[in-house]
């Protein structure tokens, strides 16, 4: 699943290519992709003749801003894409569910395998009432402000193994398996350490290696996975992946002390730590 730097790295891409153009018409073909509207006719009218304002994120959610005051929200589940068209006549995607054309040209496709992501428009007041989620999101570690005193604070308070907080999507936003897992090792933590046993300086670590590890997802533009690859608008991989020091690198060694880095089941969920510099 899209983790929040591949969801950023999508949205700043998006932000500057589709901000400002207009709808001229809509194509979906995928009911299940718009599974909130009860017709298809109602999707599609809300939609056509819509200029894009602005492209924003609230965790893993991506709010496409309409004049007239709806939002278009579309999250990516497992397996989805959005991928700009310069011009329809390039072929289609295999499972493009959903499909925007722009009266300037060019068209913005919304491709999912699996279907377990979605599209669909609301007011903006009614986002949170329709994907409850979004009204309890906790600190986004991209748009947040937040000292490490703080966010010390919030650990603290929660007495909770530590991956386990941090996917927590009410404790931290966007952060799912792989980026805890790579937060955890730049930070030299374990991923089953209790979040109140952190002491100042662990705290220090921990908020230092969240937003470094995000912002060089970010750089790299995310991570691309043979499982469920993640490509960004204009269809090109991620390279994250290449960087990664523990997720996906069993048996492999460890890139700062070199014993061989272990996966272990947690919470049926794999995870990736070495087990000689995590503590």
């Amino acid at each position: 699943m899209p983790e929040l730097p591949e969801v950023e790295t999508i949205r700043r891409d998006l932000e500057k290519d589709v901000a400002g153009k207009r709808i001229k018409a809509v194509e979906a073909t995928g009911v299940r992709s718009i599974r909130r509207h009860a017709q298809k006719k109602e999707f599609v009218e809300r939609l056509v003749g819509r200029k894009l304002l602005a492209v924003q994120r609230r965790g893993k959610y991506l709010l496409f801003r309409l004049d007239g005051g709806d939002v278009l929200v579309v999250h990516l589940g497992m397996s989805g894409q959005l991928l700009r068209a310069r011009s329809a006549r390039e072929p289609m995607p295999k499972h493009t569910h959903v499909v925007l054309t722009f009266t300037q040209g060019g068209q913005l496709r919304y491709v999912d395998p699996r279907t377990f992501g979605e599209a669909f428009v609301t007011r903006p007041e009614q986002i949170e009432q329709v994907v409850p989620e979004l009204a309890h999101l906790g600190f986004d570690p991209l748009e947040d402000v937040m000292s490490w005193t703080h966010f010390g604070q919030r650990l603290h308070s929660r007495r909770t193994r530590l991956k386990t907080l941090m996917m927590d999507q009410r404790f931290l936003a966007g952060i799912g398996n792989l980026y805890a897992d790579e937060i955890l090792w730049a930070a030299g933590l374990r991923h089953d350490r209790s979040s109140d046993s952190l002491s100042s300086q662990e705290v220090r670590r921990l908020y230092r290696a969240m937003t470094e590890t995000l912002q060089d997802a970010i750089k790299h533009r995310g991570s691309s996975l043979s499982d469920a690859q993640y490509r960004d608008p204009f269809g090109e991989i991620g390279d994250y992946q290449n960087q990664h020091n523990v997720y996906d690198r069993e048996g492999k060694p460890c890139r700062r002390c070199r014993s061989p880095i272990a996966r272990v089941k947690a919470n049926g969920r794999s995870t990736f730590l070495c087990e000689q510099c995590q503590v």
